[in-house]
């Protein structure tokens, strides 16, 4: 089963997010990452919602139906800058103190909280750099961790601009 990125521009308003993930669940998609945040324009949220499937086209017909759609754009293809955080917190000994110091700097992570037998760790990065310092790190005891869904943007010229959208509609 394929992986699908998609972008999709939204207007701001109470019940989209719920409307949109009804269209997924309808349809029997995994949503395996679903981030929601405001854009450059003010009334404009962008989602980010990472799918499980072989054919997203139907799901997405379905989704520009909504009013408050502005623009979807499948990304899976295009070359993207995406991100991830980690925040995991350690069981920490005196012996493996120094050990986890140094992992998180190989990570460029951060440590954000210590605690006598504990320890926050703070880290960002692609889903796959991600994945390994969660890897890395599982051996020393991870007593809590909370990762966020993938953000993404296209790189270079080609972008999703709520403002675009706004200026079109103008027009």
């Amino acid at each position: 089963m394929k992986i699908h990125t998609l972008v999709v521009l939204v207007q701001d308003h109470p019940g989209v997010l719920n409307r949109a993930v009804s269209m997924f669940r309808r349809r029997g998609y995994n949503i395996a990452s679903l981030v929601v945040g405001h854009t450059e324009t003010p009334g404009v949220s962008r989602m980010t919602i990472v799918v499980e499937s072989d054919n997203v086209e139907q799901v997405v017909k379905q989704l520009y139906r909504l009013v408050e759609v502005l623009k979807i754009s499948d990304v899976t293809e295009d070359p993207v800058v995406d991100r991830e955080m980690v925040l995991v917190k350690l069981h920490v000994t005196g012996q493996h103190r120094a050990e986890i110091v140094a992992l998180t700097e190989v990570f460029t992570a951060k440590i954000v909280d210590v605690a006598t037998n504990t320890m926050v760790i703070e880290m960002t990065g692609g889903p796959a750099k991600v994945d390994n310092f969660i890897d890395v790190i599982r051996p020393f005891g991870i007593k809590e961790m909370m990762r966020t869904g993938r953000i993404t943007m296209v790189r270079g010229a080609k972008g999703h601009s709520g403002a675009e959208l706004i200026d079109q509609a103008a027009e």
